[in-house]
């Protein structure tokens, strides 16, 4: 990424900077390091297990510093993301009661639990498929799949789908029109990556006004 990448951030970004910040600037910055392809497929992996911070912002940064590879870090994106999704399937299979409790605690989604199995009963793998797309914590409801015993092999196909629809349209996106927008994407990335965390404290208030 040029140097007009380092752009300020949002007035409520300065100052005391919260964990939020901190994390997705600690991300961001493999963008600008050899290891950035490594990197988001790392991200990815984690982000659908345990992970608060999504791949989408390291995902958007090295695609428009090489737009002609964005499909293909679109691609990794999603392996990594469907591979971190059967992790947190397993978590929720064989370690419900210790290690898949905690992180839905730790998200502070711990007293919805009934509620999302509620929705596993009726919607089934389309739950996955819609948390795959939409910005709410999709690792809850991996981990919750495990829990339920979803089918793992439909698990893993809602996987694909949500996650890749997510990721390949933006992919795609900056395939066509990254020599166009990069000047704008560059110049804004801060403004942006702060877009992608108020949709992550959206998406867990969205789950928690939603499972009421």
């Amino acid at each position: 990424m040029s140097e007009n990448s380092e752009s300020p951030a949002p007035a409520a970004g300065r100052g005391g900077r919260g964990w939020t910040r901190r994390l997705y600037d600690w991300v961001l910055h493999w963008a600008d390091t050899p290891y950035g392809a490594p990197a988001l497929f790392a991200l990815a992996v984690v982000e659908s297990s345990f992970f608060p911070i999504p791949p989408d912002p390291l995902l958007l940064a090295l695609g428009i510093s090489k737009p002609k590879k964005a499909v293909w870090y679109a691609a990794l994106c999603t392996v990594g993301s469907v591979l971190g999704g059967a992790i947190g399937y397993m978590i929720g299979y064989f370690f419900i009661e210790s290690v898949g409790m905690t992180i839905i605690e730790i998200y502070g989604l711990a007293a919805k639990y009934g509620m999302i199995k509620e929705l596993y009963q009726q919607w089934n793998a389309v739950v996955v498929l819609v948390a795959g797309v939409s910005p709410i914590p999709y690792k809850v409801f991996t981990i919750a799949a495990g829990a339920f015993q979803v089918s793992f092999f439909t698990f893993i196909l809602a996987s694909i789908v949500g996650r890749g629809v997510r990721f390949f349209a933006e992919g795609l996106v900056i395939y066509w029109y990254g020599e166009r927008i990069r000047g704008f994407m560059e110049r804004y990335m801060s403004y942006i990556s702060w877009a992608f965390a108020i949709m992550l404290v959206g998406g867990f208030v969205a789950v928690k006004f939603l499972l009421r």
